[in-house]
């Protein structure tokens, strides 16, 4: 009787990294990393060496060095005579305001843009489409220069709101003036507020937060939460029994009622503006560079955004409007309900790269004057210190963490709103 065996196991030998199919691919990645890897460091090794030849070693103790520099526009303390550090933190926060400011407005621009362009009214449809190739097709810097030029030549001095004869006045219930300076509008103001919170002490990172500004937020995230919860309450009494509750009274009352009674225990009022001199003093000064750079990036990324949103609600079936209709729900109902939250899959992932963008042309702040991080660390600390490679080095760092911050933030939410398949 015959007996059938295995066949004995083929041993391995060195040539099979090359001709075995089975370790070829993983033969061939290693090499390629392991050339990589060396490529990258001789560059490093080679830089290094050439800067001790120069006499300019790589060291980042000229951030803890007085930065001798004023910075215009910023939102924690500072001065002359903090250090580079500081300064590389305060042009950070700047950039950071732009970036938020601008992803906020573009987002909204872009989205109403998007769906007016697909409006049956005809000239509503063309002046969306003019918008949009007016912006994408010309450079975000000239944009950004442009509003800037309006802004300086297109609004009065100060000296214009001075006097019986003044030719210039404050707006929204004289509480805003509008000047070639910079706008300035009121501030908050707490009467009885519980105090400020330092952090990070007397380093170059410190900062104040408000203790009133965090009482506010968590109240508002706890109204928002009890809001939420009348919401699902209400979801759950309509699939039960098909009548839905009226909870808009409740929602709005829970939302809007705790807030205002914090405000008014706080002492909240507002500070405003008041012309004293040749300039305005209080209020909130914010300066044309500012507000030109925020408008440009909003506007340029708004009109991207808005082909996204288009394409988006384009590639979503007509027929699922049609049964939406036939239903009827009215348009803007079918738009909110049905359209929409099916579009967002397809407007999200390109939505990202956007906001991306929009984080990375704010680099073009040094244009009009604006001291973000470019500005600070990658303009005057760098011409300060001759330290060329650290500062480039670092203003790469922080441009990386940011745009992985926002890319982290959207492909979560883009994770919380992908459809469910069954």
């Amino acid at each position: 009787m015959a007996t059938l065996t295995d066949p004995d196991k083929e041993s391995f030998k060195l040539s099979m990294l090359l001709y075995d199919t089975r370790y070829r691919s993983m033969t061939i990645q290693v090499i390629a990393l392991i050339g990589f890897v060396s490529i990258v460091f001789w560059l490093i090794s080679n830089t290094i060496t050439n800067l001790n030849n120069l006499g300019k070693p790589v060291e980042f103790g000229f951030l803890f060095e007085s930065s001798s520099y004023d910075i215009n526009q910023r939102l924690v303390e500072y001065n002359s005579r903090d250090s580079h550090l500081r300064a590389s933190f305060v042009g950070v926060l700047n950039t950071l305001v732009v970036a938020f400011l601008g992803c906020i407005t573009a987002t909204i621009i872009g989205v109403f843009v998007g769906v007016a362009r697909l409006s049956k009214n005809w000239l509503v449809a063309r002046i969306m489409t003019v918008y949009v190739e007016a912006f994408r097709n010309v450079p975000v810097l000239l944009w950004i220069v442009l509003a800037m030029a309006i802004l300086i030549e297109g609004l009065p001095a100060p000296k214009a709101f001075r006097g019986e004869n003044a030719t210039a006045s404050l707006e929204v219930f004289d509480s805003v003036a509008l000047t070639n300076r910079g706008v300035y509008v009121p501030e908050p103001l707490f009467s009885n507020g519980i105090g400020d919170v330092a952090l990070f002490g007397q380093s170059s990172l410190r900062f104040s937060v408000s203790l009133d500004l965090i009482l506010i937020v968590a109240v508002l995230i706890a109204s928002f939460s009890v809001s939420g919860w009348i919401k699902r309450r209400a979801n759950r009494i309509q699939d039960s029994t098909g009548d839905r509750p009226t909870t808009w009274h409740l929602r709005l009352g829970v939302t809007i009622l705790p807030v205002a009674l914090v405000l008014w225990m706080l002492g909240f009022h507002l500070g405003y503006p008041e012309l004293k001199g040749f300039n305005f003093k209080g209020g909130t000064h914010l300066r044309n560079s500012l507000i030109a750079l925020w408008l440009a990036l909003s506007l340029y990324t708004a009109a991207f955004i808005a082909e996204i949103v288009r394409g988006g609600i384009l590639a979503i079936s007509r027929g699922q409007t049609e049964a939406a209709a036939s239903l009827g729900l009215r348009p803007n109902r079918i738009m909110n309900l049905v359209v929409l939250p099916q579009a967002l899959r397809v407007i999200i992932p390109p939505l990202i790269s956007n906001y991306l963008n929009l984080t990375k042309n704010s680099s073009l702040a040094i244009a009009v004057g604006y001291m973000d991080v470019t500005g600070t660390l990658g303009g005057i600390t760098l011409n300060q210190t001759g330290r060329e490679l650290e500062c480039i080095l670092l203003l790469m760092l922080v441009y990386l963490t940011i745009s992985l911050s926002i890319s982290g933030v959207m492909n979560w939410y883009n994770n919380s709103v992908k459809l469910v398949e069954r």
